[in-house]
């Protein structure tokens, strides 16, 4: 395990920026992100790339395709190779998507698990077995979505909350996917976000958006992130305290530089709420 202790703002890693990255790492990234699927067969220069980054930088994994809530049996021999992985860049956060994603097949998309009693039961049972394999807690990321559940015996805060408690791991809060759903649903965010067990909160994710109509928000990571979830963000940060976050830019890649000051806004934002409650801490 790596030595580097995660915190302050960080960013996904993508290839169009190895580049300039292999040059210089800009002080405003403090750790950087990436799918794990994305670079197990990596050789060669990419490799190199990545050992580069890992040996200045700490590195989180966010899975795509573990499917922790679909129908076919979790994929162990995937896992182990997933550990092998973590181990060796020193990788000390594994996180996964809150939805499913197979059924014979890849799906390509972040479907909705029904929001009931034997789901909880059947995802805590998957994230259990999940980190015995890779020997290390992981946070489950709540999920953005289009439609509602068909069958749903509980709330989706009910729901996330159960399956934190049965499976015993951390929440990886996306705000951008609290924002998004909060629109395409008609909920207030904010007590969305109040609602999450604060104490489970290891690490946020802030994001761009696409806006189809007044009523329904795309979540596409191709964009700027904009002043209401920068909003959110801050409200999260003074209900629960700072926690490291990173910026996803998914599609619609600009130039690094383009990229550093939405990084060191939430920089900022975190100095700000340390410096806070620090004073409060004092008082």
């Amino acid at each position: 395990m790596s030595g580097m202790s995660l915190h302050g703002a960080g960013l996904g890693l993508r290839r169009e920026h190895l580049a300039d990255l292999r040059v210089a790492i800009p002080d405003a990234i403090d750790f950087f992100e990436l799918a794990p699927e994305n670079w197990l067969e990596m050789g060669g220069a990419w490799r190199k790339n990545l050992r580069h980054i890992a040996e200045h930088r700490p590195i989180v994994a966010h899975g795509l395709s573990l499917n922790l809530g679909g129908p076919a049996p979790l994929d162990e021999v995937f896992l182990k190779r997933v550990k092998r992985f973590l181990d060796g860049h020193g990788v000390g956060l594994y996180t996964e998507h809150l939805s499913w994603c197979a059924d014979g097949g890849q799906l390509y998309d972040l479907l909705p698990i029904p929001f009931t009693h034997d789901a909880v039961r059947y995802v805590a049972d998957r994230i259990r077995r999940t980190q015995a394999i890779l020997q290390r807690r992981i946070a489950i990321e709540n999920a953005s979505f289009y439609l509602a559940p068909a069958i749903a015996e509980m709330s989706e805060i009910e729901f996330i909350r159960a399956i934190l408690g049965e499976a015993d791991c951390d929440l990886h809060l996306d705000v951008n996917n609290v924002y998004v759903n909060s629109v395409n649903f008609a909920f207030d965010p904010r007590e969305f976000i109040d609602a999450m067990p604060g104490e489970r909160i290891v690490y946020l994710h802030m994001a761009g958006h696409y806006r189809e109509a007044d009523d329904l928000i795309i979540d596409s990571h191709g964009a700027d992130v904009i002043d209401p979830v920068w909003a959110l963000l801050d409200h999260a940060y003074a209900r629960f305290g700072v926690r490291p976050t990173l910026l996803e830019r998914d599609f619609n890649i600009p130039p690094l530089a383009r990229l550093l000051p939405e990084i060191e806004r939430i920089r900022s934002l975190q100095q700000q709420h340390t410096a806070a409650q620090r004073h409060a801490a004092q008082a």
